[in-house]
């Protein structure tokens, strides 16, 4: 404690706690000694009075302090929290070029179309994006039943395919080159318009600009078939066989063959089906081939032998009882080879041979 003097005043400075308080004393023109010591004393009791209230004014403050700060650290963390889950909620919706990769590794062709639709739509000649847009689109394609999802899908396949091409790198030009000639290809098959052209003019690109795959020659060698180019055909097809031996492609060559009117090379490929295939579709199929190649070279007891093998297996072959009314009619059995004409037209009622003939 200090006692200072200022003119007619004394000041008693008493240290609390860390800071100093200052207290004035009147000076009435007495002794020094006999009025400051009892004016201090009356300060000490009145601060030793006033110490408890002062302590618990302090203490609630204190509380109170503590609650206001732990109050604003929890909201903080709240918000906080609240921020890092929408964040992260945000980003595991966010659709990326890295989530479209990761569900084509999964072969979820279904969430690559969806999410490269989506991407698109904000980066539309993205070309990574456009590349697996349009192999999911075609990949859906070939595994659709209705004929016209199908058409839808493998449009979108090559439209998508087309504008991939325009930035594709020098490596991946290629194999885009190859997936669009196998989508022309398809296209073919369901439309009334020839495509066949477009499949061909991309295979060949593929593979002059250095790709590789094993079933090249054998769409090449349906294409050819279907635009009638039938030597180019049985070269893909013999090319093709080479790569993997398969029924369905030894009766393609039969077939070709037939329509060049080399009937011999036919009948060695259809022989070599018949004898060593476990395929009974394709083993009808081939006997009847066979027939049809004995009535033009006029072996009509091997072909009446073929056809009678087919209805034994299946009844309900138009193709076979047209085929035995022919027969019937080259021996001048007309009745027997109407009647015949007739079962065909039940069983299939728009057959060409049956009702080419019934109008004669």
């Amino acid at each position: 404690m200090l006692i200072l003097r200022v003119g007619r005043l004394s000041f008693v400075v008493t240290q609390r706690q860390d800071r100093w308080s200052f207290h004035k004393a009147f000076w009435f023109y007495v002794s020094r000694t006999r009025l400051i010591v009892p004016f201090v004393y009356f300060i000490r009791m009145k601060e030793a009075k006033e110490q408890p209230k002062t302590f618990a004014k302090r203490k609630n403050h204190f509380l109170r302090n503590t609650l206001i700060v732990s109050g604003i650290l929890i909201f903080t963390a709240a918000v906080a929290g609240l921020g890092i889950f929408l964040v992260k909620n945000y980003n595991k919706n966010k659709i990326t070029l890295k989530t479209i990769k990761e569900s084509w590794q999964n072969s979820d062709y279904k969430s690559v179309y969806e999410q490269g639709k989506t991407y698109l739509q904000e980066k539309p000649y993205n070309n990574t994006a456009l590349t697996y847009y349009g192999y999911a689109c075609f990949y859906l394609a070939v595994s659709q039943i209705d004929t016209y999802q199908v058409q839808e899908y493998l449009d979108e396949s090559i439209n998508n395919l087309r504008l991939a091409m325009y930035d594709a790198s020098k490596s991946l030009l290629p194999q885009l080159q190859y997936m669009l000639g196998k989508a022309y290809f398809y296209k073919n098959t369901i439309t009334t318009y020839y495509y066949a052209d477009l499949a061909i003019k991309y295979l060949n690109l593929a593979r002059e600009n250095g790709y590789y795959a094993d079933d090249i020659a054998e769409y090449l060698g349906l294409s050819y078939a279907s635009l009638g180019m039938t030597y180019e055909s049985i070269s893909s097809f013999t090319e093709a066989l080479l790569v993997r031996e398969s029924d369905f492609l030894l009766l393609s060559i039969a077939e070709q063959y037939y329509k060049a009117g080399e009937t011999g090379a036919a009948q060695q490929y259809l022989f070599r089906i018949i004898n060593n295939s476990s395929n009974d579709e394709i083993i009808l199929k081939s006997r009847l081939l066979l027939g049809n190649i004995y009535i033009d070279i006029e072996e009509l007891d091997n072909a009446l032998e073929q056809f009678n093998i087919i209805l034994e297996k299946d009844d309900n072959s138009a193709d076979a009882h047209y085929g035995l009314g022919v027969i019937y009619e080259k021996q001048e059995n007309l009745v027997s080879a109407r009647a015949e004409w007739r079962k065909a037209r039940k069983i299939q009622p728009n057959h060409a041979g049956a009702l080419k003939k019934l109008s004669e």
